[in-house]
C-alpha cells in the first residue's frame, strides 16, 4: 500500500456545467486546498459583502479541471446548477477535512454498512 500523499481527486458532477455552446462538462479534478487558498479570499471585497461568496472563490482555486474547459473561473462556478455546487462543497469539505471522498452508508433493506465513493465512478455515473 502506497503512503504517498494524495493531492488530486477526480469527480463526476451530478448534472454538469453547460457552456455557451451547449456542451456539458461533468468530469473534473479538485486538488487539496492550501492555507493560501483559504486565506486569500477572505480579503476579497465580494466575500466581505457576501460571506457565502467564499465558496465560489475556494472552488475556483481548487477545481483544476472540468471537462474540456481551459480553466475554471468564477463565472463557471457561479453558473453551476445548485446540485453541482452542493456536490463540490461537500467534496471540498471531505477531501480537506477528512482526507477522502468516501461516505459511510447503510443499506435501507438489510442494514449492512458499507462505503461509497461520492466522487463518482469512471463510467460517468455519480
Amino acid at each position: 500500500m502506497s503512503s504517498a500523499l494524495r493531492t488530486e481527486y477526480p469527480f463526476t458532477l451530478p448534472r454538469g456545467y453547460v457552456d455557451d455552446a451547449g456542451t456539458t462538462h461533468r468530469e473534473g479534478v479538485m486538488r487539496l486546498a492550501t492555507a493560501r487558498d483559504e486565506l486569500t479570499p477572505q480579503t476579497d471585497p465580494r466575500v466581505r459583502q457576501n460571506p457565502a461568496y467564499l465558496t465560489v472563490l475556494l472552488l475556483e482555486r481548487t477545481v483544476t479541471k472540468l471537462g474540456s474547459l481551459s480553466s475554471v473561473d468564477t463565472f463557471v462556478v457561479e453558473s453551476l446548477f445548485a446540485s453541482d455546487l452542493a456536490f463540490l462543497q461537500d467534496l471540498y469539505r471531505r477531501i480537506n477535512q477528512e482526507g477522502h471522498t468516501e461516505a459511510s452508508v447503510s443499506c435501507p433493506g438489510c442494514g449492512t454498512d458499507f462505503s461509497v465513493d461520492i466522487a463518482g465512478d469512471a463510467s460517468g455515473r455519480s
